[in-house]
């Protein structure tokens, strides 16, 4: 079944998940998620946030069909998703590549499983080493790359089996501040030209906003969905100063208060992360050392 006539490219309806964890001598059922509910439409960047712990990545195995809900219903494509399949692309947080193998070999590695054709299969890797910026790079093996051309690598893996649905589970956390800014925008570049459909996860408040259309916030375990908020910051974005942007302040903030307020109390908030106050600029003057002062 096609995606033409269908209202949403992925429906998560209802979902409820658990898993079994150890205690003592003893086994505890474990909530993780609780009748969750959301769409992702054709060609849609969505993003997952939410606070630790609460199910995201769980979430992506369900969607992929690494594992079956116990009740409620996934659908892509109007199809349950029984098991991970080339329509679905999944990039992790941790690079996962095969050191034995250079950039075209592991690019090329999960064709290869499919069935293609050696010269097919590494001129399509080939392609999409140039589109992830790998040019120079293709015969170099993991070990000679940096974390940010190795995770270009996973991704142009992914993007090699032309899937239909990408998911991306954290896959910029481990990168340095300046790398990840940097594959942020490539991302959004790679995604402009692809329109593939996107559904990411991540802890990073800044990331989302940057990347979504909607974001889909989540609660604490049992997870269930808390708001879905519609970004309507001009694209493309890599074109403008989008942290500066009114909407992207005023979005970042109100999701960062409506974390706080699902898993913190007053007394474990630091006094750090209090609600900035707007204030005028007054050059303070202060006594020295040497100049003592009376209450």
């Amino acid at each position: 079944m096609g995606s033409d006539n269908l209202l949403y490219k992925v429906e998560v309806d209802s979902v409820n998940k658990s898993f079994y964890r150890r205690d003592g001598d003893k086994f505890k059922l474990l909530k993780i998620v609780e009748d969750l509910s959301f769409t992702v439409s054709d060609k849609e960047f969505v993003v997952i946030v939410g606070p630790s712990g609460c199910g995201k990545t769980t979430l992506l195995r369900l969607i992929d069909g690494l594992i079956q809900p116990d009740a409620g219903r996934i659908s892509i494509n109007g199809r349950s998703p029984s098991a991970p399949g080339p329509d679905k692309g999944v990039v992790f947080q941790s690079f996962r590549l095969l050191p034995w193998k250079n950039v075209l070999e592991n690019i090329a590695f999960p064709l290869a499983i499919q069935g293609l054709h050696k010269e097919k299969r590494m001129a399509r890797a080939l392609e999409y080493a140039k589109l992830v910026g790998l040019t120079g790079f293709e015969h170099s093996y993991p070990h000679e790359l940096s974390g940010g051309m190795q995770q270009r690598v996973g991704l142009a893996r992914a993007l090699a089996m032309d899937p239909e649905i990408l998911l991306m589970d954290e896959p910029f956390a481990s990168l340095d501040a300046q790398i990840r800014e940097i594959m942020q925008l490539e991302l959004l570049k790679i995604w402009s030209q692809k329109k593939t459909t996107v559904i990411f996860v991540t802890h990073s408040l800044d990331e989302a906003v940057l990347l979504a259309d909607r974001i889909v916030l989540l609660g604490p375990r049992p997870s269930t969905v808390k708001e879905v908020i519609d970004i309507s910051l001009p694209r493309p974005r890599w074109t403008y100063d989008v942290k500066s942007h009114p909407d992207y302040i005023s979005i970042r903030a109100y999701l960062w208060r409506r974390i706080k307020e699902m898993v913190a109390t007053p007394e474990s908030i630091p006094e750090m992360y209090t609600e900035p106050q707007i204030q005028p600029l007054i050059k303070e003057s202060r006594p020295t050392t040497s100049q003592p002062t009376t209450d």
